[in-house]
């Protein structure tokens, strides 16, 4: 789970960006996008060739 923490005097706008980046390197959204449903591992293994 990605954690920003407000510094001192921070605009919201600002650590709300740094969230933003954060999950992107992460690829956290992607990684829920794929687990949303089940995937057969024949599926998987199709997809992946």
């Amino acid at each position: 789970m990605s954690e920003v923490k407000l510094k001192k005097g921070e605009p919201i706008d600002r650590a709300l960006r740094r969230l933003k980046k954060k999950v992107d390197r992460e690829n956290t959204l992607r990684e829920v996008r794929n687990k949303r449903h089940y995937e057969k591992p024949s599926e998987r293994r199709r997809r992946k060739l």
